[in-house]
């Protein structure tokens, strides 16, 4: 694991306000000048919270759409939010050179307090095992060891299944880092950053033989996760027509709390 500094932190808030710095931990795997899904939006769940005044409000779903890749340094921010008495929505665009690299649109939703009947019935999930009873590091094949998001601001820790061979896998993740410097990891943030793992968690093709990336994700949260950690339980599924996608079932140490799925655009090298 790559140590880290007490300064470090993947994204810096520019005196405007507007504009934000990605440091080389939003790196991703594929370009070097490029960020990882999960940099862009863990950024823009913390952006969509923001945008909404007063108490009880929380993010109850994301969506990404990752227009072009995002370049690590300077980006600027346009968010535009409709508040209703029980309902937010808020639009977020990231530019980079003024051109959209990611957009988001996010739901949120004012936490009121429901007594459920005892007799409920509700689907089951398995649980994963907790974090403290994992101990092999995450590893995805074809991800160069180097500073990056992916393995310096996050920590991964398998859960399930076989990072180096195909197919369904599950583990736990959390930052090691501030996301926003000087600002405590919200639930919400951490689960943005983490859940876009889930395709490389659960990929199904080799990287030297193709190239697979996701085009959005979408996030349903159904209550906040408590604790650091953020399990992913993944399966990937692709077409002949080069499109995929993965669904994950999001977890704390509680047991599920949510849903992801990502779009897959998938092309042979």
């Amino acid at each position: 694991m790559h140590e880290i500094n007490a300064t470090d932190a993947v994204f810096t808030r520019a005196q405007d306000n507007d504009t934000w710095h990605a440091s080389d931990l939003a790196r991703g795997p594929w370009d070097a000048r490029a960020q990882h899904g999960g940099a862009p939006c863990g950024l823009l769940a913390h952006l969509a919270e923001s945008a909404v005044e007063g108490e009880g409000w929380q993010l109850a779903r994301l969506t990404v759409e990752l227009v072009r890749p995002v370049p690590l340094g300077a980006l600027d921010a346009s968010v535009a939010a409709e508040t209703g008495r029980t309902t937010s929505r808020v639009e977020v665009v990231l530019l980079a050179q003024g051109k959209p690299v990611a957009k988001a649109h996010a739901l949120l939703i004012r936490a009121q307090p429901l007594v459920l009947p005892d007799d409920l019935v509700q689907p089951r999930v398995a649980p994963l095992r907790p974090p403290s009873d994992c101990t092999s590091a995450l590893r995805i094949p074809g991800l160069p060891d180097v500073r990056s998001f992916y393995y310096t601001a996050m920590e991964g820790r398998v859960a399930a299944g076989t990072p180096g061979a195909p197919g369904p896998g599950a583990a736990w993740l959390r930052l090691r880092v501030p996301l926003v410097a000087g600002l405590p990891n919200s639930p919400a943030m951490r689960t943005a950053a983490a859940a876009d793992f889930g395709n490389g968690l659960s990929w199904v093709l080799p990287a030297d033989r193709f190239n697979f990336a996701n085009a959005d994700i979408s996030l349903n949260i159904a209550r906040q996760p408590s604790g650091e950690w953020i399990g992913l339980d993944s399966s990937t599924t692709l077409f002949a027509n080069g499109r995929g996608c993965t669904v994950t079932q999001l977890h704390d140490e509680a047991g599920p709390f949510g849903m992801a799925t990502q779009t897959l655009l998938i092309a042979a090298r």
